[in-house]
């Protein structure tokens, strides 16, 4: 039950400095995604059921606020945060090449996604414009944050490991 109230709590913090300073601080009103950041933090430090939930909700959040069509985000991120679940086996926490490797290939996916659906199905085709303006600044921005945010999520992660397994503990 403690997992998921800081889950929650660390889902809305994000979302919410994600929309208000990290939307002040945008360079070229490019902004970092720090939902994918957590959604894949979770994901390939805890698997794939709980990085497709982290997914999820933290998808939803941004329908509910942002979205046009309900569940649209909700599902990108769920599939970013169980793809990511894939690599959960050989996660090692002390090594930051895979997880920024996965923060940019998700950041990537995410935007390949966007540009699909929302531009290219109704026929705008100017692609080499939108990755140069879009999906390529906001990955880079998206990793720059990486670096500082993903050390808090995974304390926060061991905190949370060391509790249950002191709590398991404590029933044996």
């Amino acid at each position: 039950m403690k997992r998921k109230i800081v889950l929650t709590l660390l889902i809305l913090v994000c979302f919410l400095l994600q929309s208000t300073l990290f939307k002040a601080l945008s360079l070229a009103s490019i902004s970092p995604n720090l939902m994918i950041v957590i959604t894949s933090s979770f994901g390939f430090m805890r698997g794939k059921k709980e990085g497709m939930w982290v997914g999820l909700f933290s998808g939803l959040l941004i329908d509910i606020l942002y979205g046009g069509i309900f569940g649209f985000y909700g599902m990108i991120y769920m599939y970013l945060g169980y793809i990511n679940g894939f690599f959960h086996k050989i996660f090692f926490r002390d090594d930051v090449k895979l997880p920024m490797m996965l923060i940019t290939g998700s950041t990537l996916s995410y935007g390949l996604i966007i540009y699909v659906v929302m531009f290219l199905l109704r026929n705008r085709l100017n692609f080499i414009y939108y990755l140069g303006n879009v999906i390529i600044p906001e990955t880079i921005y998206t990793l720059v944050i990486t670096i500082i945010l993903y050390r808090i999520i995974l304390k926060i992660n061991r905190w949370l490991e060391a509790d249950e397994k002191g709590s398991a503990g404590k029933f044996v």
